[in-house]
């Protein structure tokens, strides 16, 4: 039947096995896991016997590499530790950054102990700034006072 200008992609067609076709083996759908599967269990049986292979061309080696031993300087070999060979007692070196950061925390925590004791130079403001307001709510809560008995005194005499 045909189907016009457009036709559907390959992959609105999926066809899926039933149970019993699964069971008796019969399904249509192909089998490409397992396929994958031993493809990858083959290289990996390759490359354990290039690595057998390896190991015995370190003794015999091509050209000159068997009479000139090569010291690349820039080439950083990498240093594989065991858990159990690590110098828990060593010190690390610590980097500019790092030490500059620790003394500026240190620096900040020193301030802020003298500032809570009042010894800095913006506590004693500060503390001037405190009693300066102090005073001048005192003395407004004083003159509020006054005023309030001023206003009772009045209320009082105009009803004598």
């Amino acid at each position: 039947m045909g189907r016009g200008k457009f036709k559907g992609k390959p992959t609105g067609h999926r066809q899926f096995s039933t149970p019993e076709q699964m069971l008796a083996g019969t399904s249509t759908r192909p089998r490409t896991f397992k396929r994958e599967e031993a493809e990858y269990e083959e290289e990996k049986q390759e490359e354990e016997s290039e690595e057998e292979s390896e190991d015995d061309s370190d003794q015999k080696r091509k050209g000159t590499q068997g009479i000139i031993q090569i010291e690349n300087p820039n080439m950083v070999k990498a240093k594989n530790l065991k858990a159990k060979d690590v110098d828990m007692g060593k010190t690390t070196e610590l980097s500019r950054r790092e030490r500059e950061e620790i003394e500026k925390q240190r620096a900040h925590e020193r301030y802020m102990r003298l500032q809570e004791q009042g010894k800095t130079d913006q506590a004693r403001k500060d503390l001037e700034r405190l009693s300066l307001i102090r005073q001048q709510r005192v003395e407004a809560a004083r003159k509020r006072e006054e005023e309030k008995a001023a206003r009772e005194q009045k209320k009082a005499e105009t009803r004598k």
